[in-house]
């Protein structure tokens, strides 16, 4: 959603680098390209004003007049400021003393509030609570049938007393909802409230009867990303007709302009809670506005990856591979489609690779990655015998037109995988021989060969070799050894920044914890994935 206005405000803040000291018609310059960027995105003129006169007085004043880098010093001034747009720091939910905590959600016909209540009620369910759903929009046709398929997909129960299509009471619905949730023992209820096409006081006080009769502790507004400037309008009317305590952001994956999220908050003045990224109950997020500040900045969102990372990925096999690696076994294709496996979990690629800092150059080649590479490497490995998997150098001309028929792939198609990972191999004996010699190491990215990355570089491609020089050596094994040993080196030392925005704004402007990796260029990543995202 914020491809273009991440590519036009980054492209304006590229203009200050090389600059020793800026002047006043730097940044003037600067502010109005962002304002123009702003404006087309349709975020709310009075948020554009405020956030461009924010930036422009400390742009001008002494925090950039006396720092080292002006540059890198006015990009963590709009980092600074857009987070503020954004709601400043990430809230938790309001939880009840006494369970159960009531969620009501509220919102036009459209938005997404039920599709939004199962994603909501699964999110809830990963983290411990045991939430009951609550068939409260008896107006709209099979909204409540809609609600129970969601439900079971989420598998969470759904209380749907009513059958809905203009029949029975909502609000008795919900105050009985809530007395079922208490009986049952479920510690989170979720109203499902009816909306309308447009704004108008029946719905509004159907919405404000339900409020006053089950007392939630949290009203969350959902509102569709999509509709721009307009969503502000809409909040507002929402705010006064019944007043609510948080936002969710819907379609957030759609291909407008974003002028919601960055308008909601500045209007209404009520934190943005989650965000609905696209069409599975998996995708919805806490929504962090320093994340989302760094991802429309093009400085990643680590932090996100790392958390998806960690609720994919089964640390009882990540400890038996490397026990493996540092006992001196060899890395399978068993080993390698285990891996890839835990990577398909983590959802889209293509968006994981779009949380790395600086991915906006590889943006088209993003949009075209074929996520079904992944099952084509499945169905590959899945063709072979175990001895086949387990020793590859004994897979030949004719166990290659095996598998490939058995895969439906092409036989080039099988050489390419066998290269690969024949890398990947190499790279895991060489982490092998550093965890058994007490080094360590870690690679990048399961299943990705080779995707392990430096900590800074200058710009280009981190280099495979000791710099300078490049090995003559016909010996493979020695050629593999130089290898690791200039990617070690280039792990510990590394340059000084290449990122269009540099260490320092990173640093000041990233918050919660966000590692550092403003200095991270997409081209330290290895052949393999250049490859895949299209690079030469």
């Amino acid at each position: 959603m914020f491809n273009n206005l991440s590519d036009r405000i980054t492209e304006s803040l590229k203009g200050l680098r090389g600059h020793g000291r800026l002047s006043e018609a730097d940044v003037d310059k600067t502010i109005r390209e962002i304002r123009r960027a702003l404006l087309d995105a349709d975020v709310a003129v009075s948020v554009v004003r405020t956030f461009t006169a924010a930036v422009r007085e400390r742009a001008l004043g002494e925090e950039v007049s006396k720092a080292l880098n002006p540059a890198q010093q006015v990009v963590k001034i709009v980092n600074d400021e857009l987070v503020q747009v954004l709601g400043g720091e990430a809230r938790d939910l309001n939880w009840s003393k006494n369970p159960p905590t009531v969620i009501m959600l509220a919102g036009l016909q459209g938005a997404g509030k039920t599709t939004l209540a199962g994603k909501l009620a699964q999110w809830m369910k990963s983290e411990g609570h045991t939430p009951l759903l609550i068939a409260a929009d008896l107006q709209r046709p099979n909204a409540v049938n809609q609600l129970q398929i969601v439900g079971e997909r989420a598998g969470v129960p759904v209380f749907a007393p009513e059958p809905g299509n203009g029949v029975g009471d909502p609000v008795l619905v919900a105050m009985n909802g809530v007395s079922t949730a208490q009986f049952q023992q479920h510690d989170v209820v979720i109203v499902d409230t009816a909306g309308r096409l447009g704004i108008d006081e029946e719905m509004m006080q159907q919405a404000r009867d339900i409020r006053d009769a089950v007392g939630p502790h949290e009203t969350l507004f959902v509102v569709d990303a999509m509709i721009g400037q307009d969503a502000a309008r809409v909040a507002e009317a929402f705010r006064d007709g019944v007043g609510f305590t948080g936002v969710v952001l819907s379609k957030l994956d759609g291909d407008a302009r974003g002028g919601a999220a960055l308008s909601i908050t500045g209007v209404t003045e009520r934190p943005i809670l989650f965000a609905s990224t696209g069409e599975s109950l998996d995708d919805f997020e806490r929504f962090h506005p320093d994340r989302m500040a760094g991802r429309i900045l093009d400085m990643g969102d680590v932090m996100t990856l790392i958390e998806q990372a960690e609720k994919a990925f089964d640390q009882k096999e990540a400890e038996k591979t490397a026990a493996k690696l540092a006992s001196g076994e060899d890395f399978t294709l068993d080993d390698f489609l285990n891996q890839m496996q835990q990577l398909k979990n983590m959802g889209s690629i293509k968006k994981m690779l779009g949380m790395l800092p600086n991915m906006g150059q590889y943006r088209e080649a993003l949009d075209n990655f074929d996520e079904s590479e992944i099952g084509r490497i499945e169905a590959i490995i899945r063709s072979m015998t175990p001895e086949e998997r387990n020793d590859p150098k004994i897979i030949n001309g004719s166990r290659r037109n095996r598998i490939a028929r058995g895969s439906g792939t092409t036989v080039q198609q099988i050489n390419q995988l066998l290269e690969r990972f024949k890398q990947a191999q190499q790279m895991m004996r060489t982490m092998g021989r550093g965890m058994s010699g007490g080094g360590g190491g870690m690679p990048g990215m399961p299943g990705g060969p080779g995707m392990g990355m430096g900590k800074k570089s200058r710009g280009r491609q981190a280099p495979q070799r000791p710099q300078g020089k490049k090995s003559k050596s016909k010996n493979p094994a020695k050629a593999a050894r130089e290898q690791a040993e200039a990617a070690k080196r280039a792990a510990e030392g590394g340059g000084q920044g290449g990122s269009a925005f540099g260490a320092g704004a990173a640093k000041g402007g990233q918050g919660g914890g966000q590692p550092d990796l403003s200095d991270f260029d997409p081209s330290q990543l290895p052949p393999e994935m250049q490859k895949l995202l299209g690079g030469k």
